[in-house]
């Protein structure tokens, strides 16, 4: 299996881990929020919005054009802060799926 074929599927999974924890429903940022400069647009967003309107969509791009990958991907950290005080189920399905994204965008 390809890097850009095994990161597609992990993308799948993550949408589908933050559905089932009622994350990906979150609404669509203004515009002004895309332009943010901040890591994570952590000024304009929460990290469930960046997840599915940044994050996902922008390396779902490489994937769908086979583009090259960045070097490295470390979001998971990031994750687990965001949701230190969520459910320990979800936090672990979150952090584990995403996780799984950063190592094979790092390993490609």
């Amino acid at each position: 299996m390809t890097p850009h074929t095994e990161l597609g599927h992990a993308l799948a999974r993550l949408e589908a881990t933050l559905s089932s924890v009622d994350l990906w429903r979150t609404p669509c940022p203004e515009a002004t929020a895309f332009d943010s400069q901040e890591p994570f647009c952590l000024d304009t967003m929460e990290l469930p919005q960046w997840l599915r309107y940044v994050f996902i969509p922008r390396l779902q791009a490489l994937v769908d054009t086979e583009a090259a990958l960045p070097v490295t991907c470390q979001v998971a950290p990031a994750v687990e802060a965001y949701l230190q005080h969520a459910k320990p189920s979800t936090r672990a399905l979150v952090v584990k799926a995403v996780a799984d994204v950063d190592r094979i965008v790092t390993e490609a």
